[in-house]
């Protein structure tokens, strides 16, 4: 069911569920907690949890199942892809408490394990040597940079920019209601405009910074009275923010500002799902504004795509 708004900016742009994804449910036979598209390749990877089955299933954009993956994923949380013309990464989040536990790590699409960020199966806070403690999403950059929101749930609360070669670059947390301060921070993107957005999700609020100076820009708190923002990802021409909240079971749409100052945050639609469908964490196709929603309480991962 979705609820449309008079908003002039919009064009009109509505989403209808694709009923026709994926094309066998019943390889979902985990709860599904985070989903990454390859907009270049044409190819969905979603993570799930659970004991004996697989942590990583691969899907085409059209819903056929490809390939699954499993080792060294014990508890996923969130999950990216990379993608250029010439290569592609995935990466996860795991907070497990296993000796897997606690990192983040790089696979190739095959699930070829390349690298570990963290120190595996040991919480902490330190970033010399790095450690993690229930990270809960990464972005990456194509410069190679990328964002840690660290953790759902553990001791830390902090955004982390890390180099190339994973040398920290800037640090904002820790927890608390202040500025630049988190609880929970849960999902992290960043715009073409060099914005660095936070699901600050227990402050329901959203907090943006400056991806190169990590400087704190301005907050978003109205539009989340109801319950916090569990996921942030922007559609392709950058213009509005999808958002997941999911103790409500919806996701919002938000006009975000080109550029200069951030000020409020205004709805300009919503999509409402099903009672306890619970989405977790969601991505958007750059090629065709394809929104997948990883759904905890549905234990499905569900495509939006737009009319």
């Amino acid at each position: 069911f979705l609820k449309a708004f008079d908003y002039s900016p919009w064009n009109g742009l509505l989403y209808k569920l694709d009923v026709g994804w994926p094309k066998v449910p019943e390889y979902f036979t985990g709860q599904p907690v985070c989903v990454a598209v390859d907009s270049l390749r044409g190819l969905v990877y979603v993570a799930q949890r659970g004991d004996n089955v697989p942590k990583v299933l691969v899907f085409s954009e059209e819903g056929y199942f490809l390939y699954s993956w499993n080792d060294t994923v014990e508890i996923p949380h969130g999950i990216f892809v990379l993608s250029n013309t010439t290569d592609s990464s995935v990466w996860i989040t795991d907070v497990g408490t296993g000796k897997y536990g606690h990192t983040v790590k790089k696979y190739s699409p095959s699930g070829k394990l390349l690298q570990i960020l963290g120190t595996p199966g040991n919480a902490g806070s330190s970033l010399y040597p790095l450690q993690f403690d229930q990270p809960a999403e990464i972005f990456v950059e194509e410069s190679g940079d990328s964002y840690v929101v660290d953790g759902d749930r553990g001791i830390n609360n902090r955004l982390l920019k890390l180099t190339e070669d994973y040398k920290e670059m800037w640090l904002r947390g820790p927890k608390g209601t202040g500025i630049g301060e988190f609880r929970i921070p849960h999902s992290v993107t960043v715009d073409s405009f060099g914005r660095v957005w936070v699901a600050d999700r227990e402050n329901k609020r959203i907090q943006v910074f400056d991806k190169d100076t990590g400087e704190w820009l301005g907050t978003w708190s109205s539009c989340f009275e109801e319950d916090g923002p569990s996921s942030v990802r922007f559609t392709p021409n950058n213009k509005y923010l999808i958002v997941a909240q999911l103790n409500i079971n919806r996701l919002s749409i938000l006009a975000a500002p080109p550029v200069g100052t951030i000020g409020k945050c205004v709805i300009v639609n919503t999509i409402q799902l099903a009672d306890e469908t619970k989405p977790h964490l969601v991505d958007v196709d750059m090629k065709t504004g394809a929104i997948y929603v990883a759904e905890l309480g549905a234990q499905q991962v569900q495509k939006y795509v737009p009319l």
